[in-house]
């Protein structure tokens, strides 16, 4: 296991899946938690995860990241920045962003913005150095990334 292997967030999360040879990405809002699985169903890392909130006052819309299936589709650089947030300009840093729906990405955020709390604009934020890991680690074009859904 890495070093900084978060032990108190992989008891959130089943310690083996079954992945159909292919490495996972699984995300739960409800709990908090991302978890990487390996092509042999086995927890590899995880961390805290901070999804889309209910409610994001400047788009007056809900904004919870979208559940089910996906593939990642893009992978960005360190360098990532959103188009969009924060309003009106976007340039909001999304370091290691790995694009699975849409806009919605997993990136990485500065320790203070990755809660246990869901409320982004529908991206799941991880802390950078999480994000750096399965950017340039784990994660490919085509990753698998399961988003649970919301408890409530």
């Amino acid at each position: 296991m890495p070093e900084n292997f978060r032990a108190d967030y992989t008891d959130r999360l089943p310690k083996q899946i079954n992945t159909n040879g292919q490495r996972v990405v699984v995300v739960d809002p409800s709990k908090y938690v991302w978890g990487a699985y390996g092509s042999d169903g086995e927890l590899i890392r995880a961390g805290v995860a901070t999804s889309g909130g209910d409610w994001c006052p400047d788009d007056n819309a809900p904004c919870r990241t979208k559940v089910g299936t996906f593939r990642i589709s893009s992978l960005g650089s360190e360098d990532c920045k959103s188009r969009i947030y924060p309003r009106p300009e976007g340039g909001g840093l999304m370091p290691y962003c790995m694009f699975f729906s849409g806009g919605q990405a997993l990136h990485g955020s500065p320790d203070i913005t990755v809660v246990e709390n869901n409320v982004s604009h529908g991206c799941v934020r991880m802390r950078i150095q999480d994000a750096e890991w399965m950017r340039n680690s784990f994660a490919s074009v085509g990753t698998k990334v399961i988003v649970r859904p919301y408890e409530n």
